[in-house]
Formats: structure tokens, C-alpha cells, sequence
């Protein structure tokens, strides 16, 4: 068992733990569950990865039907296909928000029509939901800004590609855990990129095609995810810079994994795992359905990956 998966299986024993404890006094329901899944978006791999993991962790319960939606990243039909979802009477939603901040009208229908509204990944700053699974973002923007302190202790100019929009809470969490070590560090400059890279390996590649020609001295780039780091890499590459700027992401997508294990120059990322929190929430909207009381928010664990243990998480058949 990898250490992903052991972090995985550890969580879901604590959580069975605290639901057993706290459990009501109705038994554990004998027939099937219909879940709803409304994915704000799938375009990215990391929503499509949790999509995909939620779908595998139903097929292994044996009792789980999933209706898996995707807004294409408009919060209108978000809501209009959370509608539809209650029309078909799922047991309950589970909701990825992707960039939303807010999701006021798909959590009171959900309200309305009395189910449980599972959140994973992205936590929304106002309305009332059931149960929410994800990390904490700030806590592994620190982590990698501990990284590049140690591997620049003679100072050094470091590149910050966020996602966007300007108010995404989840990017501005992890740069802002960047910044609290980074800055006042002797000899270190942060430098942000005007433009956002969208999340995607080829908005990190123009993003740092920009910052190269600005600023062809770094020595360092964070990007807030590992999409937008790999598609960096490439563009790092091309300008013959390899050697020169280290990279540091947040995720643990596999191919960033897998650069990593293999020594490149990108460096280390922060475990966000797209599998172990969708296959999370599927398993606490069952839970909830089974009558169990649950943690109202669960902070799932964000280990630190470098070319020392990167093999360890490293799953070639995960989802993301």
C-alpha cells in the first residue's frame, strides 16, 4: 500500500470512528443510493480526476448510482442542473465548486428539498451545506515556501503564477502561505505575474513565457497548481533555463509526480489529492445517508512531495 493510499485508508477509518460514535439510532439503509454529483467544471484535470474517483468508490460500494453533471464552468447552469438532480430525487449532492466563492441558490434547493449537500475540495464562504472534505491551502503554500527558502539561502528571484480569478480564496490561500515565509527573507524577491494561467498546463506555459521575458534572472517559480507548473516547465525548458529555475506546485498530479521521481527542476509539490477526496465525499454522503452524524468539515492531510519520496505516492492507475 502507497503512502497515498495509506493516508486515504486512515482518514476513512477516523471518520468511520467519529460516525460510529456519534451515530443516530436508525439503522444503516439495505438498499440503494442515488448521488448526484455537480461538478462546476471539468474541464481541469484535477475536477475531472475527484469526478472520476467519486464514480470508482460508487462502483465499489455495490449500492451507489452517481449522476455525474458538469457546468462547464457557469455558476447559472450549475444551479439549473443541481434543479435537475432533485427533479430525478437523488439521495444527496455531492457539490465540486471549482472556483466558485459562493453557491447561494444550489445550496438552498438542496436545503429545500431536505438532502444532504456533501462539499469536497473547495469550501464555500457562505450558505449552509452538510458535510465538507479538502485541505488546507494556506498550510501547503507555507510548506512550499519552506522548500525554496532552503533551496535558496543566498537569496534569489521567485516567480508566482496564480490561477484566478482575483478573489479565488483557494489560490490566494496557497500564494499568500508562499508569501508568509518568503517575504523578508535576506535576498529573496517575489515577483507575481500580471496574467493568471487558468489553472492549465498551457495558461502556465504563456504565463511563464511572460515572466521569462521580464524577468530572466529567476531562480524559483511557484505556481498555485501542478497543471499550470508543468505547462511552466515547458516553457522554462524552451528558453534553455532548466538548470537555473526550480519549480514548486501544489496537488500531486501524476505527471508532476513523475517529473519529480525523475530529478527535474521541478522540485516538490503539496499532496491535494483529487482521488483520496473525491472517494472521500462519496463515502461521507453515504455515511450521512446511513443516518450517521459526521465532522461537519474534514481537513484532509497535505504531505510534502520531493524526489525523496515522490515514488511513494506516485499511483499510475489514479484517477489524477
Amino acid at each position: 500500500m502507497t503512502p497515498r493510499k495509506w493516508l486515504g485508508a486512515v482518514l476513512l477509518v477516523g471518520a468511520l470512528a467519529f460516525s460510529g460514535a456519534c451515530s443516530s439510532d436508525e439503522p444503516a439503509s439495505d438498499g440503494r443510493y442515488t448521488i448526484g454529483v455537480a461538478n462546476f467544471m471539468l474541464s481541469g484535470p484535477y475536477f475531472s480526476g475527484m469526478d472520476k474517483a467519486i464514480a470508482a468508490q460508487a462502483a465499489k460500494k455495490g449500492n451507489v448510482d452517481i449522476i455525474s453533471t458538469d457546468a462547464n464552468g457557469d455558476a447559472a447552469k450549475l444551479a439549473a442542473n443541481v434543479e435537475d438532480l432533485l427533479s430525478k430525487n437523488v439521495d444527496a449532492v455531492i457539490i465540486s465548486g471549482g472556483p466558485l466563492e459562493s453557491a447561494p441558490a444550489v445550496l438552498n434547493a438542496i436545503k429545500a428539498a431536505g438532502k444532504p449537500a456533501v462539499l469536497v475540495d473547495r469550501k464555500f464562504a457562505t450558505g449552509e451545506y452538510t458535510s465538507w472534505i479538502g485541505p488546507d491551502n494556506e498550510a501547503i503554500g507555507r510548506q512550499d515556501g519552506e522548500f525554496l527558502a532552503e533551496k535558496l539561502p543566498n537569496g534569489g528571484k521567485v516567480g508566482i503564477i496564480k490561477g484566478g480569478p482575483a478573489d479565488n480564496s483557494i489560490g490566494l490561500a496557497r500564494t499568500n502561505g508562499v508569501k508568509g515565509v518568503l517575504q523578508g527573507k535576506p535576498g529573496i524577491t517575489l515577483v507575481e505575474a500580471p496574467d493568471f494561467g487558468n489553472w492549465g498546463s498551457d495558461g502556465g506555459l504563456t504565463v511563464m513565457e511572460s515572466l521569462l521575458a521580464t524577468n530572466p534572472d529567476l531562480a524559483a517559480v511557484f505556481c498555485e497548481n501542478d497543471a499550470m507548473c508543468l505547462g511552466a516547465q515547458r516553457a522554462i525548458a524552451d528558453a534553455g533555463k532548466a538548470k537555473q529555475i526550480i519549480i514548486a506546485g501544489v496537488d500531486g498530479q501524476n505527471e508532476a509526480l513523475k517529473a519529480i521521481m525523475d530529478g527535474t527542476n521541478f522540485a516538490v509539490t503539496g499532496l491535494n489529492d483529487a482521488d483520496q477526496i473525491g472517494s472521500m465525499g462519496l463515502d461521507r454522503a453515504v455515511e450521512i445517508l446511513d443516518g450517521k452524524q459526521v465532522e461537519k468539515d474534514t481537513v484532509v492531510p497535505s504531505p510534502k512531495v520531493t524526489k525523496e519520496n515522490a515514488s511513494q505516492y506516485f499511483d499510475p492507475n489514479g484517477a489524477f
